[in-house]
């Protein structure tokens, strides 16, 4: 089925969070994640909090069934990292505004099709920030997907659950030459 991608505003992205909590509860079902209702719902509190956050973008993918991938961040501003993190990034990632990308789904039955590439790429294009980051469970599929496209690993981080995870970096077309 053909896919159309829909960049949202808060304003906008409000309209796509029911279908986005359905669908973060298919793709965070699976392991390693193993989330049930209640993190289901934790997720689905905390969406209207993330549209208040400065250069909250999200974009959806869909097609005639409904929503089959999203993904979403906000400016990590200059000065912040990430809350949990074992390491400082190097100073000047740490100096600069970030975008941080909080969810990047795509529905189980429509990956290996470039949707999740595409939502990507949309959702950094033509961004500010030098740098994108994002948080990662080591132990998922997705994670080397991530390393394939050029993600780095800078540090590491838990969840509040103890869950470990990556810290990984990808230089946008602003960013400085220097490697990390």
């Amino acid at each position: 089925m053909p896919v159309t991608y829909t960049a949202h505003n808060p304003g906008s992205a409000i309209a796509v969070f029911p279908a986005l909590v359905g669908l973060y509860a298919v793709v965070y079902a699976e392991p390693p994640y193993n989330e049930g209702p209640e993190q289901v719902v934790g997720f689905a509190n905390g969406l209207p909090a993330e549209t208040q956050r400065p250069g909250f973008t999200l974009v959806a993918a869909d097609d005639a069934g409904g929503l089959v991938g999203a993904a979403y961040g906000w400016t990590m501003p200059a000065g912040r990292w990430w809350t949990r993190a074992d390491t400082e990034p190097p100073a000047h990632v740490r100096n600069a505004d970030k975008f941080a990308v909080m969810e990047w789904v795509v529905h189980p039955d429509r990956r290996g099709e470039g949707i999740g590439a595409e939502l990507m790429r949309r959702l950094l294009d033509g961004r500010s920030e030098p740098w994108a980051t994002l948080a990662s469970n080591p132990a998922a599929p997705a994670r080397a997907i991530y390393q394939r496209a050029g993600w780095q690993q800078v540090g590491g981080s838990a969840m509040p659950d103890g869950t470990p995870m990556h810290l990984l970096l990808l230089p946008l077309s602003a960013a400085p030459v220097q490697r990390c």
